[in-house]
């Protein structure tokens, strides 16, 4: 095992599920299951003890929700990366949970590749989403988009670098690969988007990449 595996606490209330999750995450070397909570409220408790890397957390729930855990983890924590892992495909639960500051939204039929790269991923960072979840995130903001000059008001505060590269969260890139497109330094990436979060109040790439969906952000040529 390497000598600093990332932490990963379950939250969920279905035992055998946690159970299975635990086993299949066990074969992966560079990831340690160090803790597992039926509820919320527990979950929340465990984490301050156990300081996770990451927290897979179930959205419904006995007792507090799995978005009022979130904003309780985040209170204490606000940098832990907490990975909703769900079986709801419905559009309100995933804006609430995005918009409450979740790393990620994934559901529990994806393969066990993806769910590993997934939670490598948020500790790194990085934003995560069930690719059937995208279209869903799409469609959900462009139904309740602002008014024009609520959303140009919003984006003036931004550089024309850094609305284009608020396009390209949008789309879930990497500051690897938004570099990489754009001819630039990643470090000049990340700073860009630093500035982003900044700007527009956010706390984490995911909720720039809502909120670039929600006013319509694209990426150049699209």
């Amino acid at each position: 095992m390497p000598d600093n595996p990332i932490r990963i606490l379950l939250v969920d209330d279905h035992t055998l599920f946690r159970s299975g999750i635990r086993m299949l995450l066990s074969r992966q070397p560079e990831l340690a299951v160090v803790g597992e909570a039926a509820d919320g409220a527990e979950g929340v408790k465990l984490a301050k003890q156990l300081m996770p890397d990451v927290v897979l957390l179930d959205l419904h729930m006995p007792g507090i929700s799995g978005v009022e855990a979130l904003s309780l983890l985040l209170q204490d924590n606000p940098t832990l990366a907490v990975v909703m892992l769900t079986v709801s495909e419905d559009a309100d639960d995933l804006t609430a949970a995005l918009k409450a500051g979740a790393r990620g939204y994934l559901l529990k039929n994806i393969d066990a590749d993806f769910l590993k790269q997934s939670i490598i991923k948020a500790a790194a960072g990085e934003s995560v989403m069930s690719e059937a979840m995208t279209a869903k995130l799409m469609a959900h903001f462009r139904a309740g988009a602002p008014a024009p000059s609520q959303q140009q008001q919003e984006l003036e505060k931004l550089t024309p670098r850094e609305r284009e590269i608020l396009g390209f969260l949008a789309q879930g890139q990497s500051n690897k690969e938004i570099a990489r497109t754009l001819d630039l330094a990643e470090s000049t990436v990340k700073i860009h988007v630093q500035n982003i979060l900044k700007k527009l109040g956010l706390s984490s790439r995911v909720q720039a990449a809502v909120y670039a969906v929600e006013h319509g952000v694209a990426r150049r040529g699209e």
